[in-house]
């Protein structure tokens, strides 16, 4: 089994305004409420790829239950570990550019994070632990790396899609995956990259360091993978971008969910590429239809050094 951990969950609140007036009244054009969460959007375009997960986190409030409510209607599994504080709402404003409000998410008990640690420890070996994304302010440093403890004591594996200390301090327990961009991976290190090739030292750093895969996005100029096989590059689908929300998100389940089931990390570094461009060029997350519209488009090729 896949699961899906999101700590700070959210509802992603998306508002359309034509010409955004500061200081004044504003209408807007559109607006629509989803779930949100790193880990949520895995376990929905999982959901979309015929792979079951159980999405767990930490949900309060009516708007833990809408989060709730929308993944029974997509009939996701879920094993959410329920919070007195309202699970937070952010705010994405769409005004000729992209304006972002998150908030800062629960303050949580030590009973709600140790209810949490009970609900992953049924985890069983074989399955897979997709850990993703922020934490909320109120956990203590670390708390990651708790979690992995907990899925390495059952013989289980586990992808983290964070950054900065978290993802470094999880290298050595061997996660799956780590997903960082190019800007994360060179603020990771402390240096810039002027040219692709300049990346292949420092993801190759990520492998040596405990990484089993690696996957590098560049937005404009592809995805890398980096592997036990070598180093590999996807091309750039072409079509008009709408969302970069979710994008990240949607690769890792590409990836995972055909990785579950094959363990060819090459062919799941082509179903990441297609989930991942299929969602950047969709107002939501990617549908299946348009997963398997793209497929056929990317192509993986074998990086000669």
């Amino acid at each position: 089994m896949i699961y899906t951990m999101t700590l700070n969950p959210s509802i992603d609140y998306i508002v359309h305004v034509d010409d955004l007036k500061m200081g004044d009244v504003n209408r807007m054009t559109s607006d629509f409420k989803l779930p949100g969460g790193k880990g949520i959007n895995v376990s929905r375009i999982l959901k979309r790829i015929d792979s079951d997960s159980v999405a767990l986190g930490f949900v309060g409030g009516f708007t833990g239950t809408f989060i709730e409510n929308w993944l029974k209607e997509e009939t996701i599994a879920t094993d959410f570990t329920k919070v007195s504080d309202d699970t937070r709402i952010n705010v994405k404003l769409k005004a000729g550019e992209e304006t972002e409000i998150n908030g800062a998410g629960p303050q949580l008990t030590n009973e709600e994070t140790q209810s949490l640690k009970e609900t992953l420890s049924k985890v069983q070996a074989g399955d897979i632990v997709v850990l993703s994304g922020s934490t909320p302010k109120s956990l203590r440093a670390g708390f990651y790396e708790e979690l992995i403890q907990i899925i390495k004591d059952k013989d289980a594996e586990f992808v983290i899609d964070t950054t900065g200390a978290d993802l470094l301090s999880s290298l050595p327990s061997r996660p799956v995956l780590v997903k960082p961009n190019n800007h994360e991976l060179a603020d990771l290190y402390h240096t810039s990259f002027e040219s692709t090739e300049d990346i292949y030292p420092y993801a190759q750093k990520l492998l040596d360091e405990g990484a089993q895969n690696v996957i590098i996005s560049m937005a404009g100029d592809g995805a890398l993978l980096f592997c036990k096989e070598g180093i590999y590059q996807s091309n750039v689908l072409k079509r008009t971008l709408k969302n970069s929300v979710g994008a990240g998100d949607s690769m890792i389940a590409g990836f995972i969910g055909h990785y579950a089931k094959t363990k060819n990390s090459v062919e799941a570094f082509k179903w990441g590429v297609a989930c991942g461009s299929a969602t950047a060029f969709s107002d939501d997350l990617a549908t299946a239809a348009f997963i398997e519209e793209l497929l056929p488009e990317v192509t993986i090729q074998k990086v000669d050094l």
